[in-house]
């Protein structure tokens, strides 16, 4: 796929995977997490990328503006991010979901693990709070 295109989101709408992101500067949260396969259920370890209420995923931590995300979750689709040891069975486990789908993921670490969901988990307040101040000044 050549960046620009358009791709498959996890919600199956077609969008600009970046959609004016710049996923590879600067970014809220950043680092290696096993995933696993939407079709074929292996455990994948991807690199994530947590910016601008995006949650997107690579195949290799060398993110750059041409490379194209094999993955993206906007944080506004989310309902609860917690920690998912028990319902997988594997350490450092969390899990996220929404509306859709519930994702599982699991880090190095519990510190990573507690790393990435408070920032995901700071990133939905901040999405909702958004929507909430727009809803009340659009009366």
């Amino acid at each position: 796929m050549m960046a620009g295109q358009l791709m498959q989101s996890v919600f199956g709408k077609k969008e600009d995977p970046g959609e004016g992101v710049e996923f590879w500067n600067s970014p809220e949260r950043a680092g290696w997490l096993m995933k696993q396969g939407e079709y074929i259920k292996t455990w994948r370890r991807r690199w994530f990328v947590l910016k601008d209420g995006k949650i997107f995923w690579f195949k290799d931590e060398r993110v750059s503006r041409s490379s194209v995300p094999r993955g993206v979750i906007p944080v506004k689709e989310c309902l609860t991010i917690k920690g998912a040891e028990d319902a997988i069975n594997k350490p450092h486990a969390f899990e996220l979901s929404t509306v859709q789908d519930t994702f599982f993921f699991i880090a190095d670490s519990d510190k990573e693990k507690e790393d990435w969901i408070n920032a995901v988990g700071r990133s939905i307040v901040r999405r909702s709070r958004s929507v909430t101040e727009r809803e009340v000044l659009d009366y």
